[in-house]
C-alpha cells in the first residue's frame, strides 16, 4: 500500500474476509508488602459487571492490571497488511489495538507487534503500562497514582496463538489470538499499599455486585471496581498445584474468581495456551 492511499478513517467491524480479531495488551504483575504483616501481595483488579439487566445477572472476577494498548501510528499497519478494522466504536475512539485482520496476516501482524513492543518509547506503539495503571488505580481506588509511589520493571511477552472467543463487551464471542506485553509493579509508598489492602478488605464480591446493580438501576453503567489483594506465595502455590490444562481457565482462590490471565504473570507457572517467548 502506497503512502497516499492510506485510510485515515480505518472501518469497525468484521467482514467475510477480515474475521480474526487480535488483542494486544499489557498485563502487571503489581506486588506489594502487606501494611500489617509483611507478607508479599498480588494486587489484582476486581471488576464486578452486570451482563444482563433483565436477569440482575452479575459476575465477579479479578484480572491482573493493565490493558489494550494504543496504536499511534496506524500508517505503518497499514502498509505492512493493507486494511484492518477495529473491532468496535470503542477501540477506534482509543486507537486500542483491538483489530480484525485476514487470518493469513497474523504471522506478519505478530512480528510487527514484537518489534514495536520490545522498544522504549516506540512511536507506533505505545510500549509502556504507565497510562492503564494511571487509570486503573483511578477507577478502583479513586486516588491518582504518581512516578514515585511505584517502581516499573519490563518483562516477557506472552503469544496466544490459538484463536478463543473473547469476553470484551463489545466485540464478545469473535475468535481472537492475543499477545501480551508483562511487566511488574513495586508499590514502594506504604501509604499507598495501606489504601490498597483496606480497599480490598473494605468489599466482599457481593458487594461489588450489588454496587453494579445499584448503579444500573440509577441509569449507570451497570459495573463496579476495586482491588484485590492475595498473599502472592499462597497463589503461586495454588496454581502451581493444579493440571497444567486447568491452568488454561479461570480459576477459584479463596472463593475469588480469577481471570486465566492471571497465570499469565506468574513466570515460572506452565501455562500451555500461552508461548512465552
Amino acid at each position: 500500500m502506497s503512502e497516499g492511499s492510506l485510510k485515515t478513517d480505518i472501518d469497525i467491524g468484521p467482514t467475510d474476509e477480515m474475521s480474526l480479531r487480535v488483542s494486544v495488551a499489557t498485563l502487571v504483575r503489581v506486588l506489594l508488602e502487606h501494611s500489617r504483616n509483611a507478607i508479599s501481595m498480588l494486587a489484582l483488579e476486581r471488576r464486578a459487571t452486570l451482563h444482563d439487566a433483565r436477569t440482575e445477572e452479575v459476575e465477579v472476577k479479578s484480572k491482573p492490571f493493565g490493558g489494550a494498548i494504543r496504536i499511534h501510528d496506524p500508517g505503518k499497519l497499514q502498509h505492512l497488511i493493507g486494511e484492518f478494522r477495529y473491532d468496535s466504536k470503542a477501540s477506534f475512539s482509543e486507537h486500542d489495538f483491538r483489530i480484525f485482520i485476514r487470518p493469513a496476516d497474523w504471522e506478519r501482524v505478530l512480528e510487527f507487534c514484537l518489534g514495536h513492543l520490545g522498544q522504549p518509547d516506540d512511536p507506533v506503539l505505545e510500549s509502556d503500562p504507565t497510562r492503564e495503571l494511571t487509570e486503573e488505580f483511578a477507577d478502583t481506588l479513586r486516588l491518582a497514582l504518581k512516578q514515585n509511589q511505584f517502581t516499573l520493571q519490563t518483562g516477557r511477552m506472552i503469544v496466544e496463538d490459538q484463536p478463543s472467543a473473547t469476553e470484551y463487551i463489545h466485540a464478545r464471542g469473535y475468535p481472537t489470538v492475543r499477545i501480551y506485553r508483562i511487566f511488574e509493579a513495586r508499590i514502594v509508598d506504604p501509604a499507598l499499599a495501606s489504601a490498597m489492602i483496606d480497599n480490598s478488605e473494605r468489599y466482599s464480591d457481593r458487594d461489588l455486585g450489588e454496587l453494579a446493580l445499584a448503579g444500573s438501576r440509577n441509569s449507570g453503567p451497570g459495573r463496579a471496581n476495586a482491588v484485590l489483594t492475595l498473599p502472592f506465595k499462597e497463589l503461586h502455590a495454588a496454581y502451581a498445584a493444579i493440571p497444567n490444562e486447568a491452568r488454561n481457565k479461570p480459576i477459584s482462590f479463596y472463593g475469588h474468581h480469577l481471570d486465566e490471565t492471571v497465570a499469565a504473570i506468574l513466570d515460572d507457572v506452565t501455562v500451555p495456551k500461552y508461548r512465552r517467548l
